[in-house]
């Protein structure tokens, strides 16, 4: 029978041939859509992806591993989400997996895998829903798991061992907390030639693994800043994606807050990794490393001591109280007063709340008159703590390394702490964190003509921050050690790393 000659086909070799030319194009529709990402999305989704998403999803189709570096807000959870759902979708059933991990446990469920569950609702709406189940953090085709978020600690470096596919994509969400050895526990399960690694996030840690491979040439890396996103380019998507990106207010309130030089806005605006400053005091990478993605649990005796910094605003500057408790940076009280005694009041308050044994105030300008009265406080038993006059414009302990206290303080509590991780910044939440690390990177130093340490005044840091860096005077003044005081900072430190060694 000739194929053509179609008035002589039965019913039954009509509806075979109309059965096989379906079955042609819908496995033409599958091979289309597994080689384009941003089709399958809006065939699949009826979601439109923008220009930098659809190049995140050509990479992750066409390189073995894809970093992003990316700044707040451009869809990056969106496109890693329906990368996972792309990939699940379009590869043979039970041919592939999706392992994916964040810094927290949150971080997997609340941001990811909530957008993973919102694509297969909306497959389901759709009428196309997903193969298999999808619930909080898992996908199931029958009773094997084929695709799960975890965070770090919920596995040792081992647990990655046994997941064996063809097909496997390891997507590191928020990539710059997921530590070293997760990284190299993801290359062992993608060996194959069809497995891939997606490393996405914000560049906010210069010393994450995530920078150093941000720089290998077996990575692809995608940059994507916030001038590049539609709401500044004027590329076209639909207004509810418009409204879901980062826009012109965010950058202009990030540039008022922090400053264009700052570390926050090179990576949460540009996408950058911002680089330590070779004439800066304090490093921000050495700030990062203070900073666990979820705080590590402390013993009682760690906490010890609790005393607070007090940098006294002036000309309608902050007051700032900070609190440390050991070495852990704790909560803060501010205040804009211009009543002394009403600065005296809110000191008094932290003091009572923490129950801090000694309290540390900056005494250049009102603070004479403060300490004088806090001192007064104390003698008539109405407050506990110790009450220290800091004054940094005089002589330091070692002036034949500093040019006065202020640059002492800065280096030795400031930098030096910093580096040894000592400091933990893990309880402050982001915003205040982010406004601390600014101020605390701004200071400049030079040596003068004897090789000291000359730390730049509190007035020029202030004309080049926009504002006064009393969020991080108050802190140093928290953690600074005054000649005699019964409590060494430094000592502790090295107490503690002693004892962690067996004393070695």
């Amino acid at each position: 029978m000739s194929l053509t000659a179609t008035s002589a086909w039965s019913p039954a070799d009509v509806a075979a041939f109309s059965s096989a030319s379906a079955q042609m194009r819908a496995a033409n529709t599958a091979r289309r859509l597994s080689r384009d990402g941003a089709a399958w999305t809006e065939e699949r989704l009826g979601e439109h992806l923008w220009s930098k998403q659809v190049e995140i999803l050509n990479s992750v189709r066409d390189n073995r591993y894809t970093a992003v570096k990316a700044c707040h807000g451009p869809g990056k959870s969106r496109v890693a989400s329906r990368a996972a759902a792309w990939w699940m979708e379009t590869h043979p059933a039970g041919s592939a997996r999706v392992v994916t991990t964040a810094p927290t446990g949150d971080q997997v469920k609340a941001i990811l895998w909530s957008e993973i569950n919102n694509a297969a609702s909306v497959a389901e709406a759709r009428g196309e829903p997903f193969r298999g189940r999808v619930n909080e953090t898992e996908w199931k085709l029958g009773k094997q798991l084929v695709a799960f978020g975890r965070k770090p600690s919920d596995y040792n470096p081992h647990a990655f061992q046994g997941i064996h596919a063809r097909y496997v994509l390891v997507i590191l969400d928020e990539a710059c907390g997921i530590v070293k050895h997760f990284w190299t526990a993801a290359r062992a399960i993608t060996t194959g030639e069809h497995c891939r690694i997606l490393a996405i996030g914000n560049p906010d840690d210069p010393g994450s693994e995530f920078r150093r491979v941000c720089g290998k040439e077996d990575w692809n890396t995608i940059t994507i800043s916030a001038f590049e996103t539609p709401n500044f380019t004027g590329e076209w998507v639909p207004q509810e994606v418009s409204e879901a990106l980062v826009g012109p207010s965010y950058v202009e309130d990030m540039r008022t807050e922090y400053g264009e030089q700052s570390p926050v806005y090179i990576a949460k605006v540009l996408g950058e990794f911002p680089d330590d400053a070779d004439d800066g005091v304090v490093r921000y990478s050495s700030l990062r490393a203070c900073t666990h993605p979820e705080p590590p649990p402390h013993t009682d005796a760690e906490l010890l001591p609790v005393e607070l910094g007090v940098d006294l605003g002036a000309g309608g500057d902050e007051t700032v109280i900070q609190e440390r408790r050991g070495m852990v940076a704790g909560r803060v009280w501010t205040t804009r007063t211009r009543d002394s005694m009403q600065a005296v009041g809110k000191i008094v308050e932290a003091i009572r709340e923490t129950g801090a044994t000694a309290v540390k105030v900056d005494v250049i300008g009102i603070g004479w008159g403060i300490v004088g009265r806090l001192r007064e406080l104390a003698g008539e038993g109405k407050i506990t703590a110790a009450v220290v006059g800091v004054n940094v414009a005089e002589a330091s302990t070692q002036p034949e390394k500093y040019r006065n206290l202020r640059s002492q303080i800065w280096w030795e509590v400031g930098r030096k702490l910093a580096e040894d991780r000592a400091i933990d910044f893990s309880t402050l939440d982001t915003p205040y964190r982010d406004k601390l690390f600014t101020q605390l990177t701004a200071p400049k130093y030079v040596l003068d003509s004897s090789g000291r340490i000359v730390v730049e005044p509190k007035a020029e840091t202030k004309i080049r921050l926009g504002r006064s860096p009393d969020n991080a005077d108050s802190l140093l003044l928290a953690y600074y050690t005054p000649p005699g005081a019964a409590h060494d900072s430094l000592g502790w430190l090295k107490a503690a790393k002693n004892a962690q060694m067996g004393g070695r």
